[in-house]
């Protein structure tokens, strides 16, 4: 039976199986906000339940709440099942990395790209049953002066595009309200100068974007680097000089494959520690929500979380 309230059921359940050789116990929380949010989250826990898996939904449907509640139930149940896209993902990051709990990925969002690089199907049935059936990943996440990111922080275009992806822009639009966010961004982005620093490597620029990543897929499906994965231990950073607006279009191909570092005016580099200096502070978005300003400090915290993904 899917439990709700306080945890007290869920505890009682790991006391009466000894912790031991007993059914699983996941801790489900879905995003309400999340473009697929709204179904009846109680089809999905019977799939699990039916499977032999123990579901705990918690009442509260503020999203705000998800890092709290992963926390409260840390000791109660043996895994963290997050319905919602990719802002719901980072918001439980310090939460999944503090306590320790696997992740099972419900991909509910617009865009996916946490999902897109863990290879994980969108059917949420499909997805569950990798959480029924499929094998741990340790993966990579990325810090910014404390904020946790998994698939791309950035400044510059990318802001502007993330404070213009409403709710509501997203509801009506899908994955298409991508491109038109950008093309509105890019009328309102004044290219900048930059100082940045990579294990210790130093380039000065001029820039309308920089991207920092984790995963390999960011804003809908463009890919941060063509080599990139979530646990090589390694950030990868590019840097868009600035273009016109055709150039813009026309990079975008070259972006959904990985292939932009072939183009003039596209800086590519890789390490473990970045900084980003800005001759004023300018906001930094991580996985669609601003979070922080330059100057930044980037760093990887290797093999931090654990998802489960297709065997």
């Amino acid at each position: 039976m899917m439990e709700t309230g306080d945890g007290t059921g869920a505890r009682e359940a790991r006391q009466s199986d000894g912790g031991q050789g007993g059914a699983r116990r996941a801790l489900m929380l879905v995003n309400p906000g999340s473009r697929k949010g709204n179904t009846d989250a109680a089809v999905w826990a019977d799939h699990l339940e039916s499977a032999g898996v123990r579901v705990t939904c918690p009442s509260s449907t503020e999203t705000e709440a998800v890092p709290d509640l992963i926390r409260r139930y840390r000791d109660t149940v043996d895994l963290v099942i997050l319905g919602g896209g990719d802002g719901t993902m980072n918001l439980a990051a310090e939460a999944l990395v503090d306590t320790g709990l696997p992740l099972g990925i419900l991909p509910l969002g617009t865009a996916n790209d946490l999902a897109r690089t863990l290879r994980l199907p969108v059917d949420p049935l499909a997805a569950l049953d990798v959480v029924i059936g499929g094998r741990i990943r340790a993966i990579d996440v990325g810090e910014v002066n404390g904020c946790h990111f998994l698939n791309v922080a950035s400044l510059g275009l990318a802001v502007g595009v993330a404070r213009r992806l409403t709710r509501d822009l997203k509801r009506r639009w899908g994955i298409f309200s991508y491109p038109l966010a950008v093309i509105d961004a890019f009328r309102a982005t004044r290219s900048f100068s930059a100082r940045i620093v990579v294990d210790g490597r130093t380039i000065s620029v001029r820039s309308i974007q920089i991207a920092v990543g984790n995963g390999r897929y960011y804003g809908g499906g463009l890919t941060v680097a063509d080599d990139a994965e979530i646990d090589d231990q390694w950030l990868d950073l590019y840097c868009l000089e600035p273009v016109g607006l055709a150039k813009l279009v026309a990079l975008i191909p070259a972006l959904w494959f990985g292939k932009h570092g072939a183009w003039s005016g596209v800086h590519l580099m890789r390490g473990r520690e970045i900084m980003v200096e800005t001759a004023r502070p300018r906001s930094i978005n991580t996985d669609g929500e601003v979070t922080t300003r330059t100057p930044a400090l980037f760093r990887i915290m290797p093999r931090a979380i654990s998802v489960f993904v297709p065997d």
